[in-house]
């Protein structure tokens, strides 16, 4: 499963998330995944919504999860699993006001700091797509960011 992983070119982060869902589910019911079916998956997901509690979030992740592992790394047929996907919530953002605004960065003494948070708060950015943002990527002419590391 790794390597299909990483032939699909998903991010290190997303490769080891899927790896640690593939192993516990694995270790849920102490066997191979290789060696589960369809009642297994409906029972793991079933346990994860129940007596986990997971967020749908989780519960979708590990669909996704087990779905490319028994379809791209076992080669066996999903829609022969007939399971049914959850629903997501949709959540609106919440989103602040211009005076809201206007006390967060002005409770931010450093400069430095305000100005990267200025940043990330007007383009939009995940943090991860912060973290691996250069000068050399703000046109200021144009005004626009490059935005090299994305999420999609």
């Amino acid at each position: 499963m790794k390597r299909d992983l990483e032939l699909k070119n998903y991010s290190p982060y997303t490769r080891a998330i899927y790896l640690a869902c593939v192993k516990r589910f694995a270790r849920y019911f102490q066997r191979s995944p290789e060696h589960l079916g369809d009642q297994e998956i409906r029972e793991y997901l079933h346990y994860l919504i129940k007596e986990r509690n997971g967020s749908q979030r989780t519960v979708t992740q590990a669909y996704g999860t087990l779905r490319l592992f028994y379809e791209t790394t076992l080669k066996r047929d999903w829609e022969g699993f007939r399971i049914p996907k959850g629903k997501m919530v949709k959540r609106l953002p919440v989103v602040l006001s211009q005076q809201e605004v206007e006390v967060l960065f002005g409770a931010i003494k450093n400069l430095k700091h305000r100005a990267i948070l200025m940043t990330i708060y007007s383009a939009g950015l995940r943090i991860s797509e912060a973290i691996y943002l250069k000068p050399s990527d703000i046109d200021g002419q144009r005004m626009v960011i490059r935005v090299e590391h994305g999420k999609g």
